[in-house]
């Protein structure tokens, strides 16, 4: 099912948060018995939008929006994607559900719509001051799997201790995971890929910066992980929204995670590692040239190419993708025409839909907004899901992460997934191998069956992978803490001294 949406303009997955959710009562549905439970406010205030939004009082609704989400969707664009359930589902009958809770720094409820033919839910993302900074409509999802901890995490080896992390004007909460005894324990942060993401990097039912914490931890070395700034304070990562760079977002609060951890009881200050995913190990060379602290990196699906261009690749692969499905579903539908006859005819390749090529033109289009020369501070660029400062993109300009890591003298450890889609062995990680496959200060592997998260499966990977639970594979955790414990040295090879 496919119908016209509106995006979430904070930057949250839609609809995966919701595995982070609650069910609540409706409040209509209340008894006296349960009348004291108390309803949040946003949950209420977001059953009124249901009812305004079947009432068809668009405008009702619009003149809730925070101004992001007023400059992002004109009017008429609501009435047109309720228009569009309307037509494929049928009339709206009733709220079947409400799951509600924090996500973020924002009030999140979730209601399960019943129409004719099938059920909708519907996302609405409050900020603190009543104002509507998201909405989303998508097919129903059931809820998903919490999380469980992977087979070889031995959670009695470790404890967790919540450990705040202050950077200038910014607190961000963390914690500290670390093995049982008095040390001197090595260390590693941990570093999120690209979005405001929580500390566990919470993707749908999966938690891979947890599943690292204490894989690594029951291995002897502890791990620090922290909520990304952007998370909690959104724009206002930078006193001034239209300056903020990826030094807000990522690299300054990691220098500052480092040196907190390298003052913290049973830590070997000499011993500190960083540990990053996607953007996280993207920019893991550049943090380390401004750190001596940090003995060595762990880049984990880390790309060599500018980020506006893995946007367009991916998407050009969900398509590609896409399409060769729908076609295949086709092809193998049932049909009462006659087949024909004599020399087959050429098959045809299957065209993306209306919706992927559209989405693939809005990245083409940013990525040359970003590469733009005459692009200046104080711009703005469109992206997907709204627009996003230009010195964010200013700043990583003349960013090579290659280049950049060459000039270090740490050791490197190198790790890429066979079935990532998003960073890919062909574009990205032969990058790498082609710098680093003969230096000794660096290790590069290569895991066939595991996707951007490390996770495991089979067959070509789709952004619906990471909606099913898993685990970061129980190799890549042996590999890095082998890695780390050895001091960050290649192994010797055929029992040879390195």
């Amino acid at each position: 099912m496919k119908f016209g949406a509106i995006a979430l303009l904070i930057a949250l997955a839609a609809l995966p948060c919701a595995a982070q959710l609650t069910d609540v009562q409706n409040p209509k549905q209340q008894t006296r018995n349960d009348a004291a439970q108390t309803v949040p406010p946003w949950v209420v205030a977001g059953q009124q939008v249901i009812q305004e939004l079947a009432a068809g009082q668009f405008d009702k609704v619009e003149a809730q929006y925070d101004p992001k989400m007023t400059t992002a969707n004109p009017a008429g664009r609501l009435a047109d994607a309720w228009g569009s359930i309307v037509k494929l589902e049928g009339a709206f009958q009733s709220i079947a559900g409400i799951r509600a809770g924090k996500v973020q720094n924002f009030n999140a409820v979730l209601f399960t719509c019943k129409f004719e033919k099938a059920l909708v839910d519907a996302e609405i993302v409050y900020q603190q001051d009543g104002k509507i900074a998201g909405l989303h409509f998508g097919p129903h999802q059931q809820p998903l799997p919490a999380w469980t901890a992977p087979a070889y995490a031995q959670p009695s080896a470790f404890t967790e201790q919540p450990l705040n992390l202050v950077n200038g004007a910014f607190e961000m909460p963390g914690t500290l995971t670390a093995p049982n005894g008095t040390g001197p324990f090595p260390a590693a942060v941990l570093l999120q890929d690209a979005g405001p993401h929580d500390q566990d990097e919470t993707i749908g039912p999966n938690k891979p910066m947890r599943d690292l914490a204490w894989g690594l931890a029951s291995r002897g070395i502890a791990v620090y992980r922290y909520v990304k700034r952007t998370a909690k304070y959104g724009a206002k990562s930078n006193a001034d929204p239209a300056k903020l760079t990826v030094d807000d977002e990522v690299m300054s609060d990691a220098r500052a995670a480092v040196a907190m951890l390298a003052k913290q009881p049973k830590i070997d200050p000499s011993r500190i590692y960083i540990i990053g995913i996607g953007l996280g190990g993207y920019v893991a060379p550049r943090i380390a040239a401004g750190d001596p602290q940090i003995a060595g990196i762990v880049a984990m699906g880390a790309n060599t190419r500018p980020l506006e261009k893995e946007m367009v690749t991916a998407l050009q692969y969900v398509a590609k993708e896409d399409a060769e499905q729908a076609a295949a579903a086709a092809a193998n539908k049932p049909s009462l025409a006659p087949k024909p006859t004599g020399e087959a005819a050429p098959k045809a390749t299957p065209r993306p839909s209306a919706e992927d090529e559209k989405a693939i033109a809005i990245a083409e289009d940013s990525a040359k907004q970003i590469e733009n020369p005459n692009l200046k501070p104080g711009d703005s660029v469109q992206v997907l899901d709204g627009t996003m400062a230009a010195s964010y993109w200013l700043d990583l300009r003349d960013y090579n992460p290659v280049e950049t890591a060459e000039r270090l003298r740490i050791p490197l450890l190198i790790l890429q997934g066979g079935r990532d889609f998003q960073v890919t062995p062909e574009d990205d990680f032969s990058g790498w191998q082609s710098a680093f496959a003969h230096r000794r200060n660096a290790t590069l592997k290569l895991y066939p069956d595991l996707n951007h998260l490390f996770i495991f499966g089979t067959g070509p990977s789709f952004p619906e992978d990471y909606s099913k639970p898993g685990h970061v594979d129980e190799q890549a955790i042996s590999d890095i803490s082998s890695w780390i414990t050895a001091g960050g040295k290649r192994p010797a090879p055929h029992g040879t001294a390195n």
